[in-house]
């Protein structure tokens, strides 16, 4: 993918102090005993609401000074559900992410299913009928504009794919296997009920193009692929964010 130097950023860029090693390869992403003007959370989190002009939610997996999963979604989107306003897991999601088995950083949009039987003490997390995820699985179809964003997102600017359950071996899609919007939307709908589901969408970069790369660079590579996978986020979401221009 082609990043554009001209995301929009919330400081001037040399207020910015995010840096290559805060995404550690061993322990995650470092967010902890920093300044404000280094921590990805809070430069993200300006930056999409100076970006669509409207308030975001910042969710995480992880404890302590480094969390694996960082995720930004439209707070007017999850106050729209009228079952789920009070839970993210309905919501589609900007995320980043750092695989340490993998080796990659990980950047892009999710959406997750849950459970659609959830375990008694995991309730919150069970299926409703007000999830993103309907859309998205409705929208899984040949011919449609969200197969016509997958396609460029995944054939032409080099993006990877996560789908199906995560408890179990996770299907792992590229440009050299992608199966098409038909054998995607199966393959989702047959993941295990009792098991955690979702589908990721992701820009992957190497441990070596995460250390040859500036602080600043990375965050407009963050920003960048954030603006990439919009249109493919407002055909799930039941509200829409304005598609930034260029200079944005």
């Amino acid at each position: 993918m082609e990043t554009k130097p001209h995301a929009a950023l919330p400081l001037p860029s040399a207020a910015i102090g995010f840096r290559p090693e805060f995404l550690d390869f061993r322990r995650g992403i470092r967010v902890g005993n920093l300044a404000d003007h280094e921590r990805i959370t809070r430069i993200l989190k300006l930056a999409l609401e100076a970006r669509y002009q409207q308030g975001f939610v910042t969710e995480r997996w992880g404890r302590g000074v480094f969390w694996r999963w960082i995720a930004f979604l439209p707070r007017a989107n999850r106050e729209a559900k009228p079952l789920s306003s009070h839970v993210s897991f309905g919501c589609a999601k900007f995320f980043i992410s750092v695989e340490t088995e993998e080796k990659l950083f990980q950047c892009g949009l999710q959406i997750e299913r849950g459970y659609v039987k959830a375990p008694r003490s995991f309730r919150a997390c069970q299926l409703r009928p007000d999830w993103d995820w309907h859309r998205l699985l409705k929208g899984l179809r040949p011919g449609s504009p969200l197969e016509r964003e997958l396609r460029r997102l995944i054939l032409r600017e080099g993006f990877g794919l996560h789908a199906g359950s995560w408890e179990t071996e996770i299907a792992q899609f590229s440009k050299a296997n992608f199966p098409g919007v038909a054998k995607l939307r199966r393959l989702l709908a047959a993941a295990p009920q009792t098991q955690w589901a979702g589908f990721q969408l992701f820009y992957p970069m190497t441990e070596g193009e995460v250390r040859s790369a500036t602080g600043l660079d990375l965050v407009e590579s963050m920003l960048a692929v954030f603006r990439e996978v919009t249109p493919l986020m407002n055909l799930v979401m039941q509200i829409e964010l304005p598609e930034p221009t260029q200079e944005d």
